[in-house]
C-alpha cells in the first residue's frame, strides 16, 4: 500500500507526541502534571446537559447540514453583543473549529496556494492546509515583543502572487498574542489591497486580560466579503468534546462552496448542538468567571516560571497558552528526561515542544508552550517541576 504525498508531508501532532513516554511514566506510578494540551478543568456549564436531558425527541434524527436552528438562533443572539448581524445563512455548524478550518481551505485553496500565519501558530493548520493542497507560509513574530506580528511591513513583506489566506489567531495559540481592533483593520487593508480571504480564529474571543475589552474582525462591516469567523464551543465553554464549531462569513460564493462540504458529511451531532445552544444563551457573568479564573492561572505560571534563573518572560494577553524559552538547547531531550528520569516526590511534568509550532526549520528547539487550564495549585507544581528538573538535567549534562 502506497501513503499519498499530501500525507506523507504532514507531522504528528507536537502536543500529543509525547503521549507514549507519559502513559508509561503512569503506569509505573508517576504523577505527571499535563501542561501539553488545552484541556480545561473547568466546568462544563450545567446549562449543557440539562438542554440535553430535555431533549424529548422520540428519533435523534439527522440535523440540517447547515446546523439546527436553535443553535442558529442562539448563535446570532450572542453575536448581537458585538453589533455583529448575521443571517443564518451567514453561518454553517461544524465538527469543532477543526473542521470549520479545514472546509475553508478546501474551498478557498487550489494546489501551491499559500497561507499566510504569524508563527508560532497551532500546529494543526498545516495539516488543514496540506489537506487542501496550500502551503503554510510563517509571518514573524517576535518573541520579545509578545509575538506581536500585525505591521504593515511584517505582513506585505510575505504576500507573494500565490498568497490566498491570511490565518488570524485571535487570541493565539500558542503565544496568547492578541490584536486590537486598529490591528484588524491593517490587516483586513492588506487583503482588500492584494484580494486575499482572512481566517479569523476566534475561539478564545472572551479570553483576554487586564482590563482588555474582546473585539472581532466581524465588527469590521466595510470587509465582511473577505472575512471568515472560526468559533467554537470547546475551549469557551470547556467543552472541548461536544465538537461544536462555527463557520460564518457574508461572503455568500464562498459559503455557498462551503456548503456543499457540509452537505457531503451530512451534519453534526444533533444532541451536541441542542446542548450548545443553551451555552450560547449564557449571561455576561459566566465569561468573567471563566476569565478570573484562567488570568489567575496565568499569573501563577509566570510567577513559577521567573523563579527559574535566566528566564525572559513575556506575560500573555488572552487565550490560555504561554510560549517562551527555556535555558536548554535541545526541548525534547529535556523532556524525555523528565518523563523517562525524573522525579520529584513520585510526579513530574510534561509540556508541548514548541518547534512543531513553527513553519520555520529550526525554529523554536528551545521553546515550550504551557496551557494553563489546570487549577491554580497545580500550575504551580507544574512550573516548579520544571525549574527542579531543569537542574537535574544540567547536572546530568556536567553544568
Amino acid at each position: 500500500m502506497n501513503i499519498s504525498k499530501r500525507v506523507d508531508a504532514m507531522q504528528f501532532s507536537p502536543i500529543r507526541k509525547f503521549n507514549p513516554m507519559a502513559i508509561e511514566a503512569e503506569k509505573k506510578g508517576k504523577k505527571i502534571y499535563h501542561l501539553n494540551i488545552g484541556q480545561p478543568d473547568v466546568e462544563t456549564p450545567e446549562c449543557f446537559m440539562e438542554a440535553i436531558r430535555n431533549f424529548d425527541e422520540k428519533v435523534i434524527a439527522y440535523a440540517e447540514s447547515g446546523g439546527r436552528p436553535e443553535l442558529i438562533s442562539a448563535v446570532i443572539d450572542y453575536y448581537k453583543k458585538y453589533d455583529i448581524e448575521l443571517e443564518p445563512s451567514d453561518m454553517i455548524v461544524t465538527n469543532g473549529g477543526s473542521e470549520a478550518l479545514s472546509m475553508s481551505f478546501l474551498t478557498l485553496l487550489n494546489d501551491g496556494d499559500e497561507v499566510l500565519i504569524p508563527e508560532p501558530y497551532y500546529t494543526n493548520y498545516s495539516t488543514f492546509a496540506l489537506m487542501a493542497g496550500g502551503v503554510v507560509k510563517p509571518i514573524p513574530a517576535d518573541a520579545s515583543k509578545g509575538y506581536a506580528y500585525a505591521d504593515k511591513e511584517n505582513i506585505e513583506a510575505c504576500i507573494t502572487p500565490k498568497t490566498k489566506v491570511i490565518c488570524c489567531l485571535e487570541p493565539g495559540n500558542p503565544t496568547g498574542n492578541i490584536l486590537s481592533l486598529d490591528e484588524m483593520k491593517v490587516i483586513c487593508e492588506l487583503a482588500e489591497k492584494y484580494d486575499l480571504a482572512i481566517i479569523a480564529d476566534e475561539v478564545y474571543r472572551e479570553f483576554v486580560y487586564d482590563g482588555r475589552t474582546p473585539v472581532s474582525f466581524g465588527q469590521l462591516s466595510e470587509y465582511a466579503d473577505r472575512v471568515i469567523i472560526v468559533d467554537s464551543v470547546s475551549k469557551r465553554f470547556s467543552a472541548c468534546g461536544a465538537r461544536i464549531g462555527l463557520l460564518i462569513s457574508k461572503n455568500k460564493e464562498f459559503m455557498s462552496g462551503c456548503m456543499k462540504i457540509a452537505q457531503g458529511r451530512l451534519c453534526v451531532s444533533t444532541v451536541d448542538q441542542i446542548g450548545s445552544a443553551a451555552l450560547f444563551r449564557l449571561p455576561d457573568s459566566y465569561y468573567d468567571e471563566a476569565k478570573a479564573i484562567y488570568c489567575g492561572r496565568r499569573d501563577a505560571v509566570v510567577e513559577e516560571l521567573r523563579k527559574i534563573p535566566g528566564m525572559n518572560v513575556v506575560v500573555p494577553a488572552g487565550a490560555f497558552y504561554l510560549t517562551c524559552a527555556l535555558p536548554v538547547e535541545d526541548i525534547e531531550d529535556f523532556l524525555t528526561f523528565l518523563l523517562t528520569e525524573f522525579e520529584d516526590n513520585g510526579e513530574s511534568v510534561m509540556f508541548a515542544p514548541a518547534a512543531g509550532f513553527y513553519a520555520t526549520p529550526g525554529k523554536g528547539k528551545n521553546e515550550i508552550r504551557i496551557a494553563y487550564v489546570l487549577k491554580e495549585e497545580d500550575m504551580r507544581r507544574g512550573v516548579e517541576l520544571i525549574r527542579l528538573g531543569l537542574e537535574a538535567y544540567n547536572k546530568k549534562l556536567g553544568k
